[in-house]
């Protein structure tokens, strides 16, 4: 991934210190821990682990990578709507360009480990550490809070001078809604006066002669995990402690504090203390106000749409926002440190059955429209289980009253969640709930209209696979209609006929029954409903282009042929808060059944769209997702 920071204009060349000094190295800057790995595993290798220099190699590497996971665990916590949606202070979501900016927001690790090292050879104290000292502890804290806090303090005022905030400090406060990884996202030489400000405690204690391991570890790890609670984004402090305790208002620097400094940027500088803002005439009169208000919040705004989604398989679960952010906001693909934490996965994903609660995946906003995508704790397998089906049909029913419940326009169904077998379209919950408020839409009108506009309009034949299938039924008939001959691949003469029924007076002749893939082989259009094999693609012959609405896509076995994706449509260019992609599909695409539950809400229609599609309707669903700014891929 390139690393797209944002800079102003004039920025590299006018602000020495600005950039990294491994910025060109982009992912390859991990290659710079290199020399202590090495060093780690060679000492483990002849076991000389035990030595100082290869112990302190190790302690670093060991610190560091905690140092990470901090940043990483309270970014996942932070993403888990599910569990903190009302208590979130900016309601707004991290769209993709702050993810692009703060790609690289690990590079201070890389600084601060070059700073541990340089000092650990320079500082023989620090050689002999003992494991603990409970006066380093107290001396640690003195120099906190006398020396670093009030450092800090005055060299943030400082930064936010007009001349050193244009060239250094607007790179923090270009990230619109902050979180855990916001923290890190400074200058090289904003994260070089950091280092000061965490030497200070740390190096000073060792220098005064009461430095320890535990001292190092313990000051490190409740720095960054302070760091990223006020850079949370979500209120995590309950006002009854405040309450309860006065004082503690001004020694612990709330996410809603921080808050304020990003929205009222002359208020509220301190590092972890308010008592700093409040002695020299900084703190926001609004803190403690705002801090209740978010922090008793039991209710977030209900959504105008929900998509009702659901897993693919387990490594596409690692796919959501609150595992990995960056690679969330990427199309998913398969990568090796997926494997590695595949077991672990597993494991949630029993829990997950356990609890079978749908949780709030993501949202985004569309003209002042709130969307949620909620998913269903299942997987693609467990839909052809026919034992599954009644529990996860009262999982989609559930999630279909809540919305009704709490005021939901639209809910949309995903992919298998909709599946003829399993519920008939989405008609078992409209027959039991005739009286249902919200709108459930299947989205199959536009997935169908989609697949039909990517289709040549000078071809005479296609070969279509899955064709009874409501999708199959509807692009057989909308194709028969343009005089396109359909070869309808079913081995059952019964639902062929009851299709071909329904076509127009004059066009039936135009659908064709078929039973073996042999009977394509000079087709070079082919739509795929139902999975294929290698060896069925076989009979394709060459220069074939694969459509597809199969789910999960088939695999592109043949070289010679085409493959389309599953049907999709580009958000609007006016959608905001959007930071993640959509299973495989590129950044701002939806599936075409996400996009015509979408559609359906800006439209205001009344009625559901669930069971049989209608085909009178794929042309007026498609017309109107285009008027709304939805684009084709």
């Amino acid at each position: 991934m390139k690393n797209k920071r944002i800079i102003t204009p004039n920025t590299r060349e006018e602000a020495p210190l600005f950039s990294w000094p491994w910025d060109n190295l982009q992912n390859f800057k991990y290659l710079l821990y290199g020399p202590l790995i090495c060093k780690a595993l060679h000492a483990i290798y002849t076991k000389e682990i035990t030595k100082n220099d290869n112990i302190w190699c190790l302690h670093i590497l060991i610190l560091f990578y905690h140092r990470a996971l901090v940043h990483q665990l309270w970014s996942s916590y932070t993403n888990m709507l599910f569990l903190n949606r009302a208590r979130r202070i900016d309601q707004r979501g991290v769209e993709f360009n702050q993810i692009d900016a703060e790609w690289h927001w690990d590079n201070f690790l890389i600084l601060q480990i070059t700073v541990a090292s340089l000092s650990y050879m320079s500082f023989s104290l620090l050689a002999n550490l003992p494991l603990w000292d409970l006066r380093g502890i107290i001396c640690c804290i003195i120099l906190h809070i006398g020396i670093s806090e009030p450092f800090y303090y005055w060299i943030h005022r400082l930064l936010h001078t007009p001349v050193l905030f244009q060239h250094y400090h607007f790179l923090h406060h270009s990230s619109k809604v902050v979180n855990p990884f916001t923290g890190a996202h400074l200058s090289f030489l904003e994260h070089i006066l950091l280092c000061v400000v965490i030497g200070i405690p740390t190096l000073g204690t060792a220098l005064i002669g009461y430095g320890s391991i535990g001292l190092m570890y313990g000051y490190l790890f409740v720095f960054d995990f302070l760091r990223c609670l006020q850079h949370s984004n979500v209120e995590v402090v309950p006002c009854q402690l405040f309450q309860a305790i006065p004082l503690l208002k001004y020694l612990v620097c709330t996410p809603t504090y921080h808050s304020l400094h990003h929205a009222e940027t002359g208020t509220n500088f301190c590092l972890f203390m308010p008592f700093y803002d409040k002695l020299w005439n900084t703190l926001n009169g609004k803190s403690w106000d705002l801090h209740e208000e978010i922090s008793t919040r039991t209710n977030s705004r209900v959504p105008d749409f929900v998509f009702l989604a659901h897993g693919v398989d387990i490594m596409s679960a690692m796919h959501a926002p609150f595992v990995f952010r960056s690679f969330s906001s990427i199309p998913f693909s398969t990568k090796p440190f997926l494997i590695v934490m595949w077991p672990f996965t597993f494991v949630v994903m029993l829990v997950m059955w356990a609890k079978s609660k749908t949780f709030l995946f993501s949202f985004y906003n569309l003209r002042g429209r709130l969307h949620h995508t909620w998913a269903v704790p299942r997987f693609g397998f467990q839909y052809f289980l026919p034992f599954a089906a009644e529990g996860i049909n009262n999982q989609i029913e559930d999630a279909i009253l809540k919305a009704d419940r709490i005021g939901v326009k639209v809910i949309s169904l995903a992919a298998l969640n909709k599946n003829e077998g399993l519920n008939g379209g989405g008609t078992r919950f409209t027959n039991k709930h005739p009286n249902l408020r919200v709108r459930l839409v299947h989205g199959n009108t536009l997935t169908a209209a989609v697949i039909l506009n990517e289709i040549p309009r000078d071809i005479d034949e296609v070969f279509l696979t899955g064709a009874t299938s409501k999708l199959g039924r509807a692009i057989a008939l909308y194709l028969a209609r343009r005089k396109v001959k359909v070869m309808m691949l079913t081995p059952s003469e019964e639902r062929f006929l009851k299709i071909k029924k329904e076509a127009p007076l004059g066009f039936e002749n135009y659908l064709v029954q078929v039973t073996k893939y042999q009977a394509a082989k000079n087709c070079k259009t082919w739509i795929i409903g139902k999975w294929t094999t290698p060896r069925q693609q076989y009979y394709a012959p060459s220069g074939t282009h694969f459509h597809q609405f199969v789910v999960p896509p088939i695999i592109p076995f043949r070289l010679d042929c085409s493959y389309g994706k599953l049907a999709a449509m580009k958000l609007p260019e006016d959608v905001e808060g959007l930071g993640s992609c959509e299973y495989t599909m590129e950044r701002g695409v939806v599936h075409a059944c996400h996009a015509g539950g979408v559609v359906h809400l800006l439209e205001g229609w009344k009625h559901n769209e669930v069971g049989a599609i209608d085909v009178d309707q794929i042309d007026v669903v498609w017309k109107a997702a285009l008027r709304h700014g939805f684009k084709p891929l």
